[in-house]
């Protein structure tokens, strides 16, 4: 079900979503001060283009005084509308029965991207 439920997304949207945090990444990546922000964006970029069966948890060295700093910092600079228009996104699609599972997608990348440093992209698995 996540293959067919990503394939939708692809082509419904997640590809422009992520063509667009990828281009963000690479504008943020040319100056030395961005490069972290731009890493991030990178990640939350390859998340979004086919969220279905995975999920971004915390890392190894997640609960890092750098990698809170960095969180505090993205929350500051204002990369917190991110994770808001990703919400009014899933409310939209809940609207209707047939965009309720990209919906939760939304939701889900909503809290994932509003503290993004020290995650990490996992797939997870179902019970057959």
């Amino acid at each position: 079900m996540n293959v067919i439920g990503n394939i939708i997304w692809f082509f419904l949207g997640g590809f422009a979503i992520a063509l667009l945090y990828w281009l963000l990444a690479l504008l943020f990546c040319l100056t030395i001060v961005g490069i972290p922000f731009g890493l991030q964006l990178f990640k939350i970029g390859s998340f979004v283009l086919f969220p279905f069966g995975r999920d971004l948890v915390e890392g190894v060295n997640a609960e890092g005084c750098l990698n809170t700093l960095f969180n505090v910092l993205w929350i500051v600079l204002g990369w917190w509308e991110i994770a808001l228009s990703h919400f009014i996104c899933g409310a939209v699609f809940c609207c209707s029965i047939v965009g309720i599972p990209f919906g939760l997608q939304h939701f889900k990348i909503a809290l994932k991207t509003l503290l993004p440093f020290g995650k990490q992209i996992v797939l997870i698995r179902q019970a057959i």
